[in-house]
This record gives structure tokens, C-alpha cells and sequence, in this order.
């Protein structure tokens, strides 16, 4: 993997409109699904019964759009390997490039088919890097804490009477790569996080928001010190296989899994690939035997899931073309959530 660093804007720099209209009437979509709603450790539907997610990670929406792939037929497939649920990323680069008229107009046909499919959606603000010293990972990465709360305000004021979009990924994966982009304290990172919560459940008071860990989203071990101060609040982990190259579930349980005993955790990123498969890098590289350990480990702590991605290029793939032909771990992830979405 190459590591390219970018600084942010200075400040005053304009990353994204200063303001946001007001979404507009035909923003809301005709079908909706039941509320969702944080109790204790797990997530509830409006009878109080325990709902465990397990869908799939997508691409950005702008990418699909730039492959020709964007459409129905898209959440059409995802719901043929029995998804409940949809992670959608939105890139900060492609977020501007398309601009924000644009770009929610993508979301609401987003939204519009998961509903009518009955897969609820999560909105992820798909950063990677240190939001306290504006060093991100690449330049697609990029973006600032005034675009990060003017994206969130136009998300939660767009949605807020849409539980479909059920959850709100406030920040993708929170890293200083060891300090090489700084120093980045748990305390000043979680008062940012409840800033940017005070100000969404403000607007939609139902707004479950996940919270990732360090590590590039894999490490929530702080919480066991130092939780979000809010309610309705959930947790993210990204368990790739080679994050722990050994004893995995007394790795996860120490770095994560307990955090599970107390809050709701979606793992909204991992997956495996071969050594020699294109685009593999360390971090994936993995099997069936990752796939069991890691979705028995989930199931026995009703954490959710949805692997990354949904996508013929990005990877670790879910998919070998276009034709929605699964890949190898495309084919252990839609077995299994054929199997235990009932």
C-alpha cells in the first residue's frame, strides 16, 4: 500500500457550501421501515425484539455512477444474497466534486430502493486520517471539521423523518498511523464526536450515530474507560485478518469484545482475500478460516455486520463482475447471510 498524506485546508478555506438548503418535498421516500432504537446493548425494533444487521458494505454512490452501474438493480442484488442492511460510503472528494444538490439526489434514490427492498441504510462519512491535525490519508480522504458537521447537519436534516437510514457512521476510520500524523488524544476525539451528536440528535432526536475506533476503525478499547457521553449511541470495528495475526478471539474480545457486553457494535468493514489476488494488501490476506472464526464471533455477541465491498475493482471484492458473480469470500459472506437473516 503507498501512504500519501494530505494536509487539510487551511482555515477559512472553503471545502464545501457554506450552507445547506432545506430538502425538498419529493426528498422524502414513500417507504419507510420501522423505527430502529439503541436499548442497552442491542438494537430493537418498535415491539422491543432484537434486530441484528448483516448486509453489505457498498461502493460510494458517485463510483457506481462513474461505472455505469448505479440503479435499482444494484439494491436489487444485495437483497438476492438476503442483506438487511446497506453501508453506503460517501466519499468527501466526490461529495464536492458532484456537489451537494447532486450528491443527495443520489442518496434519496438510495434510499428510496433499500426501503421499497426493506433493507435499512447506513450513511458513512468515508474518511481516513486525523481529523485533529487535518492529515488524511489521501487526497479523496480529505475534508475538515466544518465540512464534516455541514455534511452531517444536511444528512440528518434530509433524513430525519426516514428511519430507513437508521444509522449515521460519523467518521470512517479515525487514525495518527502510530503519530505519524499526529497526536490524536481519545478525549479531544470523543468530544468531537459528541458535538457532532448533540448537533444530529438535535435535529433527529431518534439518530442512532456509530462511533469507530482507533487503528483505522478497529481498536475501541477507550470505551471500556471512556464512552461517548449520549444516547443512542453504537459502536464501529474493523476486524480485517491480519489487524491480529494470531489467537484472534482473545485479540478481538480484549480490543472490542467487550465493549459488546455494554453497547451495540456494527462491524461495517472486514474481509479476506488471497496472497496474489489483485489489489490484495496485508491487511486482508485471509480465508474461510478467518470468515468462520470472525461471523461465529459476531454471532455469539449479536454484534452486526457488513463486509467490504460490494464492488468488482474495490477490495477485498464481494464481487468478480458485473453480472453480480460472487468472489470466493463473496460466496462464504452470501451463504451466510442467506443463512442466518431469516
Amino acid at each position: 500500500m503507498v501512504w500519501l498524506l494530505c494536509l487539510a485546508p487551511q482555515a477559512g478555506a472553503q471545502t464545501a457550501p457554506a450552507s445547506f438548503s432545506a430538502p425538498p418535498a419529493g426528498a422524502k421516500a414513500t417507504v419507510t421501515l420501522p423505527v430502529i432504537a439503541v436499548k442497552g446493548n442491542r438494537f430493537v425494533n418498535p415491539q422491543g425484539e432484537t434486530v441484528v444487521f448483516r448486509g453489505l458494505a457498498t461502493s460510494d454512490p458517485a463510483e457506481l455512477v462513474k461505472k455505469g452501474q448505479w440503479g435499482r438493480r444494484y439494491f436489487e442484488e444485495a437483497k438476492k444474497w438476503n442483506a438487511n442492511v446497506v453501508r453506503i460510503p460517501v466519499h468527501p472528494a466526490d461529495w464536492r466534486r458532484v456537489g451537494e444538490a447532486e450528491y443527495l439526489k443520489l442518496l434519496d434514490e438510495a434510499v428510496q430502493w433499500s426501503g421499497e427492498l426493506g433493507l435499512y441504510v447506513i450513511i458513512d462519512w468515508h474518511t481516513i486520517g486525523n481529523l485533529l491535525t487535518g492529515v488524511y490519508h489521501t487526497p479523496r480522504y480529505l475534508t475538515s471539521r466544518d465540512e464534516t458537521f455541514r455534511f452531517w447537519y444536511a444528512i440528518a436534516e434530509r433524513y430525519k423523518n426516514n428511519p430507513t437510514v437508521a444509522m449515521y457512521e460519523l467518521y470512517n476510520e479515525p487514525t495518527n498511523r502510530d503519530g505519524h500524523m499526529g497526536p490524536l488524544p481519545w478525549a479531544d476525539y470523543r468530544r468531537f464526536i459528541e458535538d457532532l451528536t448533540s448537533m444530529i440528535q438535535s435535529i433527529n432526536p431518534r439518530a442512532i450515530v456509530l462511533v469507530a475506533g482507533f487503528n483505522w476503525g478497529y481498536d475501541l478499547s477507550q470505551v471500556r474507560y471512556d464512552p461517548v457521553r449520549a444516547a443512542n449511541v453504537a459502536y464501529v470495528t474493523h476486524p480485517y485478518p491480519q489487524k491480529r495475526r494470531e489467537n484472534w478471539e482473545a485479540n478481538w474480545q480484549r480490543d472490542w469484545g467487550d465493549v459488546a457486553a455494554r453497547y451495540p457494535i456494527v462491524a461495517t468493514e472486514f474481509g479476506f482475500m488471497q496472497a496474489g489476488d489483485r489489489g490484495a494488501h496485508v491487511p486482508v490476506i485471509g480465508d474461510e478460516t478467518y470468515g468462520e472464526a470472525i461471523i461465529t464471533f459476531f454471532e455469539k455477541r449479536g454484534i452486526s455486520w457488513t463486509p467490504w465491498v460490494f464492488d468488482v475493482e474495490w477490495t477485498p471484492n464481494l464481487l468478480e463482475d458485473w453480472n453480480y458473480t460472487p468472489t470466493r469470500q463473496g460466496r462464504f459472506f452470501r451463504a451466510k447471510m442467506q443463512e442466518l437473516n431469516k
